[in-house]
């Protein structure tokens, strides 16, 4: 498989996915109960990148996805020995819970290298759907429901809004215009009332209106101003959400939701210290297979009674993300941090070396919105966090290609 064809077919499959991953992805779930596109992108992806190892003549893996898939295992067969649930529940688990690995590392091995016309299309397409999301929006003002008819949840209309916009300002030649662009085709996002997209709004016009007008983004006093600054206005806007999961107690008037997922929150440090340190296994805690393959550890912790959460109505056993890392104990927390610690420090090698500071601050906004969304959504291993990985592979390749590129130019000048 040439390199030109592995490109074409990640192009494919990155516009699939923003169509019928992000854009269409819970209508088709609704009407045709089908809610597997993420799942069925992550294995073809997957099936591509072995095709295209075993056709390099070295079959080099990259060491951090090797280490990621045996690290996967090893947690795997860990669950199976503890029997942290059944094993179709903890098999189910598991290829949820590595899906967004596969999907950067997938995209970075192979290193797609998109032409003009695709990137052009690209931009067009993500500008399409993002007309078709502010029609939606507008019309909310006149029929309040019809996001959640059309989008399911408010939620997804804002993750949608961020992906399009996202997708159409990195294919853009950044200009004042296009950066001003971006912030509008982003602004929509406000009619899902999420206090989450609020946050990140607020952290993308610092990011966008300070960083990107200046020159090099130094750490001197003023800027280090500027980002505490910046995490105020984030913190400020996302207030009531930061206070009830970390400082308000339960009450007969909090909604009933946000109780399960406080009490996820809450639980979650007991289940760190009795399962210390590999946790308590797959599909054993605050996730989707723990709620279809009803894990014993609700019971055993004496929350398989609140709404939400029980064997018989277990909706909101997946509505948070942070909470499932206790599956992974104190070890797989610490491995997860330093996951996106690998990829921050990635990004900022490249930037040091090319100065290239729109792409850098994609990867910012990128991690960003998956860190914010973490709190209260599990956007990091559904539909919406696989495409946003995909993305975060293309613009490291990209980063990275241009290092090269910068590293050659200068070992052929001196």
């Amino acid at each position: 498989m040439t390199q030109a064809n592995t490109s074409r077919y990640i192009y494919i499959l990155f516009l699939f996915t923003l169509t019928f991953g992000i854009l269409l992805y819970n209508l088709i779930g609704t009407v045709l109960g089908f809610d597997y596109t993420d799942e069925v992108c992550a294995l073809f992806l997957f099936v591509l990148y072995f095709i295209y190892l075993f056709q390099t003549k070295s079959w080099e893996i990259n060491k951090a996805f090797l280490t990621t898939l045996l690290l996967f295992i090893f947690y795997l067969c860990y669950s199976l020995f503890i029997h942290s649930n059944t094993v179709a529940g903890i098999g189910s688990d598991f290829f949820i819970q590595i899906k967004p690995y596969l999907a950067f590392f997938c995209v970075y091995s192979m290193a797609p290298k998109f032409d003009k016309h695709q990137k052009t299309v690209l931009r067009s397409v993500a500008l399409l759907y993002w007309m078709i999301l502010f029609f939606i929006g507008l019309s909310s003002l006149f029929y309040p429901d019809i996001i959640k008819l059309i989008m399911f949840h408010p939620t997804f209309y804002a993750a949608a809004v961020i992906c399009t916009s996202l997708c159409y300002f990195y294919y853009s030649r950044f200009t004042s215009l296009d950066k001003l662009i971006f912030l509008l085709m982003l602004s929509i996002g406000i009619l899902s009332g999420r206090s989450k997209f609020y946050g990140f709004f607020a952290l993308s016009v610092f990011v966008i209106l300070f960083f990107l007008n200046t020159g090099q983004i130094k750490w001197n006093v003023r800027n280090i101003l500027i980002v505490v600054c910046m995490f105020a206005a984030v913190v400020f806007v996302a207030w009531e959400k930061i206070f009830f999961y970390f400082y308000q107690a339960v009450t007969e008037d909090v909604e009933k939701d946000m109780i399960a997922r406080y009490i996820l929150y809450a639980t979650a440090p007991d289940i760190l210290r009795d399962y210390f340190p590999f946790g308590s296994g797959f599909a054993s805690y605050a996730t989707y297979a723990s709620g279809v393959y009803y894990s014993r550890i609700y019971a055993d912790y004496g929350i398989d009674g609140v709404w939400g959460l029980s064997r018989s109505y277990y909706s909101f056993i997946a509505d948070t993300y942070y909470p499932s890392l206790v599956q992974f104990g104190v070890a797989g927390m610490a491995l997860y941090l330093l996951f996106w610690i690998y990829l921050f420090r990635k990004a900022l090698f490249f930037y040091r070396r090319t100065q290239n500071q729109p792409f850098f601050i994609i990867i910012i906004l990128l991690i960003a919105y998956l860190a914010i969304e973490g709190t209260t959504d599990s956007t990091f291993v559904s539909n919406r966090g696989f495409f946003v990985m995909m993305l975060m592979g293309i613009v490291l390749v990209d980063m990275k290609r241009q290092y090269y590129s910068y590293f050659c130019h200068s070992q052929k000048n001196n």
